[in-house]
């Protein structure tokens, strides 16, 4: 039993030692539009922590994760981080930011985001990047699992 314990510990811990190692790219830069036309650059973010979700409308597991996005996100607010979220994949008429915010969200989307998810490595939704102040990412993340520990821990990796 004690062997077990020990070999979960050690597994826990090196999953979180890696997280940095997971994906260091730096974040091209891009410029996107929202649905209501309003232009959304990445220089905007430079020197901030960025949570950027990749979503689409249709997405049940892109709904299932968001709270707890936008929970992160106001939790560690002070350390000046954000959320920007990137719609793709999306059927003809879609309205992004008309969903969000009829789900409660406070966050902005930007549409037609595909060119931007195929340079990211983007497959499929959701995918989450927590990106440092460097503009580098330290964590990529294609669950919807709201209770895995290392989304807190990715958000204390990029407000440091």
């Amino acid at each position: 039993m004690k062997s077990l314990v020990t070999l979960l510990l050690t597994t826990l811990l090196f999953s979180f030692s890696t997280l940095a190692e997971e994906n260091t790219n730096s974040v091209p830069n891009w410029s996107l539009n929202t649905q209501y036309g309003e232009t959304i650059n990445w220089s905007e973010f430079k020197g901030k922590p960025v949570i950027l979700h990749f979503w689409a409308t249709w997405c049940p597991y892109c709904k299932r994760l968001q709270p707890k996005l936008e929970e992160l996100q106001k939790h560690f607010a002070e350390q000046g981080s954000t959320i920007v979220a990137v719609s793709f994949n999306e059927d003809q008429g879609a309205t992004p930011q008309d969903v969000l915010t009829a789900r409660g969200y406070t966050f902005k989307t930007a549409v037609d985001g595909d060119k931007l998810a195929e340079d990211m490595g983007v497959v499929g939704t959701p995918t989450t990047f927590f990106i440092n102040r460097e503009g580098e990412v330290a964590f990529k993340y294609t669950s919807s699992d709201i209770n895995d520990p290392r989304l807190v821990k990715a958000m204390q990796l990029i407000t440091k």
